[in-house]
């Protein structure tokens, strides 16, 4: 889901016991952050964790607007020029002051290559501090939607990531292990108390918060514990062991809801989730076909997608909590168009002959890798479209596992067939593209979750043009072409 920190705390005052009253929250979900270092990884509960430590130059209300953070306001003051004047007399956890050098060090570390967030900010040449309350962005021709992604490049003390060797981000990928995995300097409304990856965190009001004194309702510690078994998860809420619960697994609703004392608070999350395929390499690494790749022949693709029968996965997996998905952009964010979120009609005969007309009429096996602790019944989902490719003839194994396992297999490019969820942080069509569609290139930052091997000039192009477009008809059509 993608929740702002305020959101997040809004939806906390429905549960059990308020958050004005409470000295402890006690909160919990199927999985854990991956890490608490803020640049590492680009992943919904990590983020959702870390927005409680760090803060954003721009920050987003429970509306999802754009609202003040650590930037005070924020104008072009050059066609590749953003200014921002920062918020005076903040001081991070530590009672050092926050200055424009912070920012500066942020998002130097933020472009590092082992950073997840460099596509966000692909686009910046320099960030300059121009007085210790003005900075400066510096940016490849115009960027009209900076602002947006900065809603997402958490800032860190500069003096603290030198003194603890944690200017770089951590390579999760490399299961490396820095200082700034399990302990965190930010300007949040909260410190690190405790962290065991897994297990438990416990957060502390952070007494220096710039905005304590306007947001009084923080409690003074959170409690996060990870609980990856649904029941009981459940059973912790209904008991009183924990006060809130973020993903209440789907089949609980109506029991959660007739449960004296708790109440549910129920949003569309702006996240698609889907099923990735290696069309790029030469024969899949994971496979019993040898020599060739099937999923490089568009019928194959196309008998896949006409074989797996959505409307069946929305009502008996997903128990009507999700909508069938014709592309990855959701409702909600900038460019999506409704005309376009059409899927073919599920027909498993049609499906049938265009594997026959691509020589697969036997079939082939491969292996589907899926997380079990994400997204929403993603193993259940992930189970269901076995049995549906089934039918056609793919036989599928299934290997499921931890999105602490899942991530890395992906991003060391390790797979054939995956799940992935996507959400839009930045509520524009560029960071689907971007990261999910664009040729994968490091150097130029562009493609960092594209692992299906899809390169199009075309759609590079229409990418990189509406990044710099700040004519609204025009930046609209070239979504549109995309």
């Amino acid at each position: 889901m993608l929740i702002s920190r305020l959101a997040a705390l809004t939806a906390a005052a429905l549960c059990t016991i308020s958050v004005a009253e409470a000295k402890t929250l006690r909160w919990a979900g199927q999985g854990d952050a991956l890490t608490l270092d803020p640049h590492s990884q680009n992943e919904g509960p990590t983020t959702a964790m870390n927005v409680h430590i760090y803060d954003t130059l721009i920050l987003r209300n429970p509306a999802l607007e754009k609202v003040p953070g650590l930037a005070l306001s924020w104008k072009t003051v050059a066609s590749d020029v953003w200014e921002f004047k920062l918020r005076p007399d903040v001081k991070f956890s530590d009672g050092t002051p926050f200055t424009a050098d912070d920012v500066v060090f942020s998002y130097q570390r933020a472009l590092s290559p082992s950073s997840d967030f460099r596509s966000y900010i692909s686009s910046i040449k320099e960030v300059k501090a121009l007085d210790p309350l003005t900075v400066h962005i510096v940016t490849v021709g115009p960027n009209p939607i900076l602002p947006d992604y900065t809603t997402n490049i958490l800032i860190m003390s500069k003096a603290w990531s030198e003194k603890h060797n944690v200017t770089k981000p951590q390579s999760f990928k490399d299961k490396e292990e820095t200082f700034a995995v399990r302990n965190a300097m930010g300007t949040g409304p909260f410190t690190v108390k405790q962290r065991d990856p897994d297990v438990r965190t416990v957060l502390a009001k952070n007494p220096n918060f710039w905005g304590g004194k306007e947001f009084t309702a923080y409690p003074d510690e959170i409690v996060y514990t990870p609980i990856k078994e649904p029941a009981t998860r459940v059973a912790a809420l209904i008991s009183g062991q924990v006060d809130f619960v973020l993903d209440a697994p789907l089949q609980d609703i109506a029991r959660i809801k007739q449960t004296a004392g708790l109440k549910t608070l129920e949003t569309a999350q702006i996240r698609s989730i889907f099923l990735g395929l290696d069309i790029a390499s030469p024969e899949l690494k994971y496979s019993d076909v040898k020599g060739k790749n099937p999923f490089a022949d568009k019928r194959v693709r196309e008998a896949m997608y006409k074989a797996i029968d959505e409307n069946t996965i929305k009502a008996k997996v997903m128990r009507n909590f999700a909508a069938p998905a014709g592309i990855v952009t959701a409702p909600g964010v900038h460019g999506y168009t409704t005309e376009l979120d059409k899927r073919p009609k599920f027909d498993v005969t049609a499906a049938k002959h265009l594997m026959t007309k691509a020589g697969y009429t036997q079939g082939f096996s491969v292996t589907l890798d899926c997380p079990n602790d994400r997204y929403n019944n993603d193993e259940q989902i992930c189970q269901a479209v076995v049995g549906m490719l089934s039918q056609i003839g793919i036989k599928v194994e299934l290997q499921s596992r931890s999105k602490t396992l899942h991530f890395p297999k992906l991003q060391k490019k390790d797979s054939s067939f995956y799940m992935v969820g996507w959400g839009v942080p930045t509520l524009d069509s560029h960071y689907v593209f971007t990261f999910l569609y664009q040729t994968n290139d490091a150097a130029k930052k562009i493609g960092g979750w594209n692992y299906t091997g899809y390169s199009n000039a075309k759609l590079d192009a229409l990418t990189d043009a509406m990044l710099t477009e700040v004519d609204q008809a025009k930046r609209d059509k070239m979504i549109a072409d995309a």
